[in-house]
């Protein structure tokens, strides 16, 4: 492939910021070695969880909320991927393309409310039994007028 003016002038720019880049990051690794400090304190080698000593083991079995969380977190995530894929190419796509992102969102929208119908977003306590067991409650206090 032969080399053309035009060509080397729209990588320069791109070298220039790459060593600009790598010479930052030489610099900040360089700095924190040279200034940082050196302690070999007794919590030095455990693993660091928000200043909470770790107990137990590592192998422990999480709730299927967590999965069904992590499940709807990676489909509503790519969904957006594609929406801003499309609304990029909008022009391009037309009127075929406006029929296919809205039958996307309509299925979508499908698949949210069967996730939220068979109890996927229910994270905590039902209101109702809640209101309920406050009724009760107030209904077992001695009135003290």
């Amino acid at each position: 492939m032969q080399e053309t003016a035009e060509t080397t002038t729209l990588l320069w720019p791109l070298a220039v910021y790459g060593a600009i880049v790598l010479s930052l990051v030489l610099l900040i690794l360089g700095l924190s070695y040279v200034l940082g400090q050196r302690g070999n304190a007794r919590a030095t080698g455990e693993p660091y969880e928000g200043g909470i000593v770790s107990a137990g083991g590592a192998r422990i079995r999480f709730s299927s909320q967590f999965y069904m969380v992590a499940m709807l977190f990676v489909i509503f995530d790519v969904e957006t991927i594609f929406i801003f894929a499309w609304a990029i190419a909008f022009p391009e796509l037309g009127w075929y393309g406006y029929f296919g992102v809205l039958v996307f969102i309509v299925m979508l929208v499908v698949v949210l409310v069967y996730e939220w119908r068979n109890g996927a977003l229910d994270f905590g306590p039902d209101g109702k039994k809640i209101l309920a067991a406050y009724k009760r409650l107030l209904l077992q206090k001695p009135n003290l007028n």
